[in-house]
């Protein structure tokens, strides 16, 4: 059954593969992305394997030099929802933009994908960092930075406002009295903010989880600021186990001083595995994987969270290009922690894009090897559990057959699924209803006036 507290896992939907160079692996499905008999099978593994959810990512800009996987895919909202119909327990979290979207529109998709899959939904918050997006929003620029997460963090106030329209049980369907809906618990929200004007009420009522489980994914300052004050979840990349560390006790840190329990928040490593039998088919493996990781793909990789700066156009080894000032606008945290390294150890363009541009740095060996180092950097506070990534067609069903069965063994991983909600895997509270709350808490200073002092 459960393991209170254990490990988690995630795992990330990538359809045709999650580099530039991967769709010419000689098994890589090339419609991948738009092929839904693919995310059916990879959705069905994971939920075999008990992994807590699925993940599927997404950006709202692409050009001709954008990964193979962005060129064509589909829209979250809708693979989501498509399997929510084929799997039962597996939590279903999906990336939507603050920045580019209605927090109405927002509230009732995520509203209805709770309902339809029973309690399993997810939304990864993002702010958006491509400038051009902007141009495919009727607007004539990309807003800067800081004000994008303003604005997020009202968003996220207003789409729980939204959320909290219905008090639980307002549907109450008493045909014999005429009554279906109950007075005085459906509710207009009345916001009026810096950047959004919404009244409400969401034509939708209560879901089974009563918010989604927020996930968040930010390493800037304003990005950690607003993890901690809103996610229950968040991605990073650590590219060792000391950085991963540092990174969960501050954002732990930031948690606790905006007046929440930093243990719950819970803090993803993104990593992807190679396990072989024998040390000979991982290297086998490793070099396989290698092998569709070139340079050219790497600048590409990096130069994303760089506004999509184009690298390819410099000496790769002469020192890292001159700072531009729209980098810090686009992904701020990556950007800053890449520049920080080559301002460190001088390092060239070609360096740095093999350091910072190539996949997910991968666990490699045995089933036993890769348990051992899931075990070491759980238990040793560097992460709550890991998004993995898979290195190769393949992969991630011998991580299934292979390391899961071991983490179960250790008592590092659930044996079956405890709760049928997303915020069941994860141990996560069902949010209390805003007025619902009002009202307790009303009723509970009215007696405190009423007790009699003591003698």
């Amino acid at each position: 059954m459960g393991v209170k507290n254990g490990l988690k896992l995630g795992f990330i939907l990538h359809g045709v593969g999650r580099g530039w160079d991967s769709w010419r692996h000689p098994e890589a499905v090339i419609d991948g992305s738009t092929n839904i008999d693919l995310y059916v099978k990879q959705a069905k593994i994971a939920e075999k394997g008990k992994f807590d959810f699925v993940f599927v990512a997404d950006s709202l800009h692409i050009d001709e030099r954008s990964m193979p996987h962005y060129l064509s895919r589909f829209e979250p909202a809708t693979i989501l929802s498509a399997l929510a119909m084929v799997t039962q327990h597996i939590g279903l979290v999906g990336t939507f933009s603050v920045s580019y979207t209605e927090p109405f529109n927002l509230a009732r998709q995520f509203a209805s994908l709770d309902k339809l899959s029973r309690g399993r939904a997810g939304w990864n918050v993002v702010t958006s960092w491509l400038e051009g997006t902007a141009a495919n929003f009727s607007r004539d620029h990309h807003i800067g930075h800081g004000e994008r997460y303003r604005l997020a963090n009202e968003y996220v106030q207003v789409v729980k406002g939204l959320w909290d329209s219905y008090e639980p049980g307002a549907i109450v369907g008493d045909k014999q009295g005429g009554v279906f809906l109950k007075p005085g618990t459906l509710h207009q929200l009345n916001h009026k903010g810096e950047f959004f004007s919404v009244r409400g009420p969401l034509n939708l009522d209560r879901m089974p989880q009563g918010h989604p489980v927020l996930f968040q994914a930010g390493n800037s300052d304003d990005g950690r600021a607003f993890a901690a004050a809103n996610a229950d979840a968040i991605f990073s990349l650590p590219r060792n186990k000391e950085s991963a560390f540092a990174y969960r006790a501050d954002l732990r840190e930031r948690t606790a001083a905006a007046g929440r329990d930093p243990d719950l928040l819970f803090v993803f490593g993104g990593i992807s595995t190679i396990v072989g039998s024998t040390r000979e088919e991982v290297q086998r493996l490793s070099a396989e994987r290698n092998s569709y990781a070139s340079i050219e793909g790497a600048l590409l990789s990096l130069g994303q969270s760089f506004n999509d700066y184009d690298f390819s156009q410099h000496d790769l080894d002469a020192p890292f290009p001159a700072v531009k000032e729209e980098w810090l606008s686009s992904s701020q945290g990556n950007v800053k922690t890449v520049l920080a390294a080559v301002e460190q150890d001088k390092l060239t363009l070609r360096e740095t894009a093999l350091r910072f541009g190539k996949p997910m740095d991968s666990f490699e060996g045995s089933p036993e090897e890769v348990a051992d180092q899931l075990q070491d950097w759980f238990e040793s506070g560097a992460v709550d559990g890991f998004m993995l990534g898979e290195s190769l067609p393949g992969q991630f069903e011998v991580f299934v057959e292979q390391v899961v069965p071991i983490l179960q063994a250790r008592g590092l991983f659930r044996s079956d699924y405890g709760s049928d909600t997303l915020r069941g895997h994860l141990g996560l509270p069902v949010p209390e209803n805003r007025y619902v709350a009002q009202r307790r808490s009303a009723a509970e200073t009215d007696a405190a006036r009423k007790e009699p002092a003591n003698a």
